[in-house]
């Protein structure tokens, strides 16, 4: 393994120093000569939480959480759920967070070329440190030792790079972690020369070692043996050294030294938790796990550090001590607990969409879990904004539709279906004169008409009725493809509806008090948007875009057509087409082709000369 130890500077940094926040953070890309203004837009709001990144969680107070969304970091305050934020450096965002043991500092670890990490002090938000040169691409973890004396940070493809900071000082000492990601690295609580990393299909044990030329980093690699090999996700260290780390099938595994001593399970071989399991914390002798069944347990340290084996992996049947059911519909990834002192308060990641706040003392007076906040869970598929109101609507694969209001900052209302949304279209008033119809389309290829059920409010809503007071409901639901629905668009007059499908195919309904059918044609591609001709254009058409690169134009479809043929299929509908082609290859090859004849001209330059 590859060593090095280096310094970054040889003076010491002055504790009072600090860089400007304004001379660091990314900024619009703007044409020169343009004549736009960098403030031509700014930021209101965040409706965003990337539930799915690792450790996306962390708390400042015992009122201010942050988290992750997109390029910005954001800082909640859980009571008055106001906002601030602080833009990535790089403008190619942000791979991990982590906050110092004092809540002093937080830590933004970045992603793009050469990614510096982002030491920041706390409350006042000022930069206090950078350090420089720790991954090629993007950091994927960052954590402090128990005194936060020294920050390990772990970088993500292509160098994997294992760094320990003396932050302070911005000095390194790094070396290559493994071959492939890195999920999780935490020092030891008990030992600070010790270090833990974990990821998929590995679990390696690391120490500071001193040698004639310096700190150095030995890692030693875990032995599954006769365990099944499995990604790991989380790893609590015990008082006595050994390790405690989860398992993809909802079992755990106790390591001594670099190998498994026992498998642990509950009686009669049941997992201990129904899918992934992660142990996040040792609490007043309990080992505390987490799992993807949004199931919080406590199980008893005493009798887990008692374990005797022969050293073939045995398992060992226990159950837990204590259990919290957060939801049925929710994943767990990381937990974070409450700064005040005696508390048994945590807030729980739940990857599928949320931020939970759960009292873990296990009383017969602990309240029931609480969701402070409701997210969409993976990107957005589709979103359109409402023609007679500040209200906006949404839907992903997370199989929810979601409608916000957009000057109140906040959600009205959500429904969840059977399955993810994948388009979304505001009717426009001519359609739907109270301004409260959405048509949304879904991965099964089903297009759902839903309607707010109060719409007479929405012109002079103010975003401020009962909480719950507005619904959806679903007026029509049909089901014109076999693929998902990848656009939907209403015709210039509303009255013809067009849906497009990555079945290659666009089907046309009459808009009227129920829709029905007119037909559908085929067309080269899956569909990537639909868009009707305006007012403007003297023929009323419909141009299709295909994800193949086949733009298709064709005729509006007579509302009667179906009337004069057998079949659904609008065969004869007047049509045209025509194809972009991509030259971005034929550019690369003319390009290597310069360099090379360049080059070879150097080359005979310095020959002949």
């Amino acid at each position: 393994m590859q060593q090095e130890a280096e310094e970054k500077s040889t003076k010491q940094l002055s504790a009072d120093m600090y860089y400007n926040y304004e001379d660091l953070h990314s900024r619009p890309f703007i044409t020169p000569d343009s004549e736009i203004p960098e403030s031509l837009l700014h930021l209101s709001h965040s409706f965003g939480y990337d539930s799915g990144r690792r450790a996306n969680l962390q708390l400042l107070d015992d009122r201010t959480l942050i988290f992750i969304a997109g390029n910005l970091i954001i800082l909640l305050d859980i009571s008055t759920k106001k906002q601030r934020y602080l833009h990535s450096c790089s403008g190619s965002g942000i791979g991990s967070i982590t906050t110092h043991p004092s809540k002093e500092f937080f830590v933004t670890a970045e992603k793009g070329n050469q990614p510096n990490i982002i030491v920041y002090e706390y409350p006042s938000l000022r930069p206090y440190r950078i350090l420089r040169g720790g991954t090629e691409n993007a950091y994927s973890f960052v954590d402090f030792n128990y005194d936060g004396s020294l920050l390990a940070s772990v970088g993500s493809a292509p160098d994997y790079m294992l760094t320990l900071w003396n932050w302070r000082q911005e000095v390194m000492l790094s070396c290559k972690a493994i071959s492939q990601e890195v999920y999780r690295i935490s020092f030891s609580l008990y030992n600070p020369r010790l270090l833990i990393t974990s990821g998929p299909a590995h679990i390696k044990f690391w120490k500071m070692a001193s040698t004639f030329t310096g700190l150095k980093l030995q890692g030693l690699m875990g032995h599954f043996g006769k365990t099944a090999a499995t990604d790991i996700q989380g790893h609590v260290e015990l008082p006595d050294g050994k390790v405690v780390s989860g398992s993809d099938w909802g079992n755990l595994l106790l390591w001594d030294g670099n190998a498994i001593k026992a498998e642990i399970c509950r009686k009669e071989g049941q997992s201990c938790h129904a899918g992934v399991v992660q142990p996040f914390s040792l609490e007043d002798g309990q080992l505390m796990t987490i799992g993807s069944d949004g199931v919080v347990r406590g199980w008893d340290f005493e009798s887990i550090n008692m374990v005797d084996s022969d050293g073939n992996s045995s398992r060992f049947e226990m159950e837990p001590m204590n259990e919290m059911v957060v939801g049925h519909n929710v994943c767990l990834s990381s937990m974070v607990k409450s700064s005040l002192s005696n508390s048994f308060i945590w807030f729980a990641q739940d990857s599928n969409g949320a931020i939970w706040k759960l009292d873990l003392s296990f009383t017969y007076t602990t309240p029931d879990p609480e969701c402070l906040f409701s997210f969409h869970a993976g990107a957005i598929q589709g979103l359109d904004v409402s023609k007679k109101s500040h209200l906006m609507a949404t839907t992903a694969l997370d199989r929810s539709v979601r409608v916000f209001d957009f000057l109140a900052k906040r959600e009205l209302t959500t429904n969840r279906f059977s399955q993810g949304g994948t388009a979304l279209c505001w009717a426009p008033p001519l359609v739907s004169q109270s301004g409260g119809l959405l048509v949304t389309g879904f991965e099964d290829g089903v297009v759902r008409l839903l309607e707010l059920y109060d719409p007479q409010r929405l012109q002079e809503f103010t975003g401020r009725s009962p909480k719950g007071g507005t619904k959806l409901h679903l007026k029509q639901a049909f089901k014109p493809h076999n693929g998902p629905v990848t656009a939907v668009a209403y015709e210039r007059n509303g009255e013809i509806l067009a849906t497009g499908s990555s079945d290659c195919t666009v089907f046309f309904f009459t808009v009227e008090e129920k829709y029905n059918p007119i037909g559908f044609v085929h067309v080269p591609g899956p569909v990537q948007g639909l868009e009707w001709a305006p007012h403007s254009h003297s023929e009323n058409r419909l141009l299709i875009l295909c994800q193949s690169g086949h733009v298709v134009e064709v005729q509006r479809p007579d509302p009667e057509a179906k009337k004069l043929t057998k079949t659904f299929q609008l065969s004869e509908l007047p049509s045209r087409s025509f194809r972009f082609r991509s030259i971005k290859s034929h550019i690369k090859v003319c390009t290597l082709s310069v360099l090379a004849l360049r080059l070879h001209y150097i080359i005979l330059y310095q020959v002949y000369f």
